[in-house]
């Protein structure tokens, strides 16, 4: 086990507060039918239809259709709110909550996501992530990290959204933890923009809900019947502008300020411009360095 392991107050004890409002054992029953049936119709789309990957528009078109359907089987609400994505090669950067995030991330912009090797065992979600382009950092492997920063800058230069949620750890969406600035580095050799994203739950009232949180020694299956048992839950995602920086420290800070910030107003916009090809975008300053120096 590594001493260098991201880690988080929270625990099922003291941050799974009451639920709130829930819906019936057969409305329960109904949504985890339609999730699952869902979650295996990627698996067997993702593994069976030839070339699906082949053409980006069409690929990402079906994802959104796909995990958005996926999050309405579970009963959940989608709210998407402030700037547009950032078109192109972009870090996306999240506080973490629960295993749901990963899904919400292709609701709007879909591409490869960060995870820890674990989440490749997870049933249904498992091999959706194997196949889906995953990357998997092992936190008891450290000494693999910059191999992992390669990963994702070769992405980000290929013209994918990658999403990371630099926190290492979740947390029960009260409070949040440091976001580690490895991943911020991979922005700065891809010389792409690093995009902050705010996820919330919250309940039809608008009350913050901790029914999705997935922490501490909590269990997959609990945590996915919490949700499935919550009344209008809302998952909430705000986008906000790119944040500036010479170095993946002022990145890192930067972007866990604005995570942290109150959430921005309007609904989602249509995307700016893309960047042209080859172009360094001005709020990204590649600064030279070695990934391995990634503290």
């Amino acid at each position: 086990m590594s001493v260098w392991l991201p880690t988080s107050p929270c625990t099922p004890e003291s941050c799974l507060t009451d639920p709130g409002p829930t819906v019936s054992a057969p409305r329960r029953t109904a949504r985890g039918a339609a999730a699952a049936a869902a979650l295996l119709a990627g698996v067997l789309a993702a593994r069976f239809v030839p070339g699906w990957g082949r053409v980006p528009a069409l690929r990402d078109a079906l994802l959104r259709r796909w995990t958005r359907t996926v999050v309405g089987a579970l009963g959940v609400r989608l709210r998407v709110t402030g700037a547009a994505p950032q078109p192109g090669g972009v870090l996306l950067v999240a506080n973490h909550v629960s295993w749901l995030d990963i899904v919400l991330f292709g609701t709007v912009r879909p591409g490869p996501m960060v995870a820890k090797t674990e989440v490749g065992s997870w049933p249904l979600l498992g091999p959706l992530t194997t196949r889906g382009s995953t990357i998997f950092v092992d936190r008891d492997r450290i000494r693999r990290l910059p191999e992992t920063v390669g990963q994702i800058a070769d992405a980000l230069r290929a013209g994918r959204a990658v999403g990371v949620f630099p926190e290492g750890s979740t947390w029960c969406g009260r409070a949040g933890g440091t976001f580690r600035r490895a991943a911020f580095q991979a922005a700065l050799d891809a010389g792409v923009p690093v995009q902050p994203v705010t996820i919330r739950y919250l309940l039809a009232d608008g009350a913050p809900s901790t029914a999705a949180a997935f922490v501490g020694d909590d269990e997959l299956l609990p945590s996915i019947r919490r949700v499935l048992a919550a009344r209008g839950l809302v998952a909430e995602l705000t986008f906000h502008p790119p944040v500036s920086g010479t170095d993946r420290r002022e990145l890192a800070r930067a972007a866990e300020a604005a995570v942290g910030s109150p959430p921005a107003a309007g609904h989602l916009v249509a995307p700016r411009p893309a960047v042209a090809p080859g172009a360094v975008p001005a709020q990204v300053r590649r600064r030279a360095g070695s990934t391995a120096a990634w503290r």
